[in-house]
């Protein structure tokens, strides 16, 4: 039997942690901040899914032009010559 053909094993610690052995990690590029989905069967099988969390939630969004020099709140963008948003108010 080849050494990659060995199942790792870990024990769980009395606060229901594992550890994943660092092959495993690297095989399947599990980094920080990744999270693990957990599914059973009937069967009493258990799958995990690597779900990754590389990224921010808006990496994928164009920015905007907010308009100002960025020192002030964009909360009042669009709404600057507003007399209700008027910090002089």
């Amino acid at each position: 039997m080849a050494m990659e053909d060995v199942p790792e094993e870990t024990k769980v610690s009395d606060r229901g942690m594992v550890t994943i052995p660092a092959e495993i990690r690297r095989r399947l590029d599990i980094e920080p901040g990744d999270k693990l989905r957990w599914d059973t069967d009937g069967n009493g099988n258990l799958t995990v899914e690597v779900v990754r969390q590389r990224f921010g939630a808006f990496d994928d969004f164009e920015a905007v032009p907010m308009g100002g020099d960025g020192l002030k709140s964009h909360d009042l963008a669009g709404h600057e010559e507003d007399s209700v948003f008027s910090e002089d108010s």
